[in-house]
């Protein structure tokens, strides 16, 4: 029995013990201090879900060995381009949603596989390399958004020429998923529409990693000598994995978007990669394993502790920016530590 628990304990992983322990102690904390229980349970679910597909952007480019994707804002950037010119064209509901998916699949299809074809050229230093091309394309972006023709004059800005930073969805397509079929138990909202479009795309990358491509791309990743050996074009597997998670992550800025009710441009995405990055490693995957369980998993703990430990943190100790560092904190100490453990262990 001792050894079961003792290998169980070794499976889960210290990391994730803990992070589910604070979880745990932070859910419990809330109605214990009197806090709005059911409102910052209905956010935190809805964080989870706006979160999801940005969180499984990780699982090809990780799973294919080109390990985490610190250049997400390239896919986001894409996502962004695919909803402006839905909005530009005065597309609303449904059809201006996923006219901006399809607007964004061609920008990221070029843009994944030119990343692609770059991290093959820095094997050994992907993850370092990839944060200074995402921050790149974001300052770039900075210039094109100043200068991009804009005829819709929700989008332009009041004074001059140039992008709006954050542009408002209410009239177009905020909220379009997490409003379809939303479920209210005793005054708790689940965005149903939400969780099932994270539940397809999940299942839908499932599909693809089980099928022969997805195979062929995992024994890339994990024994690339041995992959070439058997036939299989390892920097195409690379390019392939790392061109999904790009489209990936345009689809999922548009999901959080329209959960958020904002779009935002310019240096608003330069970040969000590492939130990203930090869900799918506290759900237990590592440098080259990745699983759906792992983003699931990751996202729900992840963004329920930054979620709720905010709140709590304001009413234990009040006057303070204690909650700002406690959010910093568990963040960058959670990737700190699994790049520390890069080799698989937990």
């Amino acid at each position: 029995m001792k050894m079961k628990c003792r290998q169980f304990f070794e499976d889960f992983g210290v990391t994730r013990m803990i992070a589910v322990g604070f979880f745990l102690a932070i859910a419990i904390a809330v109605p214990v201090l009197h806090l709005n229980t059911l409102t910052l349970y209905s956010q935190a679910l809805t964080r989870m879900a706006m979160n999801g597909v940005l969180v499984l952007t990780m699982v090809p480019i990780m799973v294919c060995g080109a390990g985490m994707n610190f250049a997400l804002p390239i896919g986001i950037i894409c996502g962004l381009i695919g909803g402006l010119i839905s909005m530009n064209m005065n597309l609303t509901g449904f059809t201006g949603f996923f006219a901006s998916i399809l607007f964004s699949i061609p920008f990221s299809l070029v843009m994944g596989y030119l990343y692609g074809l770059l991290m093959n050229r820095v094997k050994g230093s992907e993850m370092m390399i990839a944060t200074y091309v995402g921050f790149a394309m974001i300052s770039a972006m900075c210039i094109v958004w100043l200068f991009v023709p804009i005829d819709n004059l929700l989008l332009r800005m009041q004074m001059g020429r140039g992008l709006r930073k954050d542009v408002t969805l209410t009239d177009f397509w905020a909220g379009i998923l997490d409003e379809l079929w939303p479920v209210t138990i005793g005054g708790l909202t689940i965005p149903m529409g939400t969780f099932l479009f994270l539940f397809l795309m999940c299942f839908l990358v499932y599909l693809y990693m089980h099928s022969k491509t997805g195979t062929m791309m995992r024994a890339a990743g994990q024994n690339p000598g041995l992959a070439r050996a058997n036939g299989i074009n390892v920097d195409r597997m690379r390019i392939w994995g790392i061109t999904l998670s790009t489209m990936l992550g345009a689809v999922g800025i548009l999901v959080y978007a329209q959960s958020y009710g904002f779009m935002q441009f310019y240096e608003s995405p330069k970040m969000m990669s590492f939130s990203a990055v930090a869900a799918v490693l506290l759900g237990g995957a590592s440098n080259k394993r990745a699983s759906i369980f792992n983003v699931i998993f990751g996202v729900m703990v992840f963004q329920g502790i930054l979620t709720l430990s905010m709140p709590v943190a304001n009413v234990l100790l009040p006057e303070s920016n204690i909650s700002d560092i406690v959010r910093m904190i568990i963040s960058n100490g959670i990737i700190l530590y699994a790049l520390g453990k890069g080799s698989g262990k937990k």
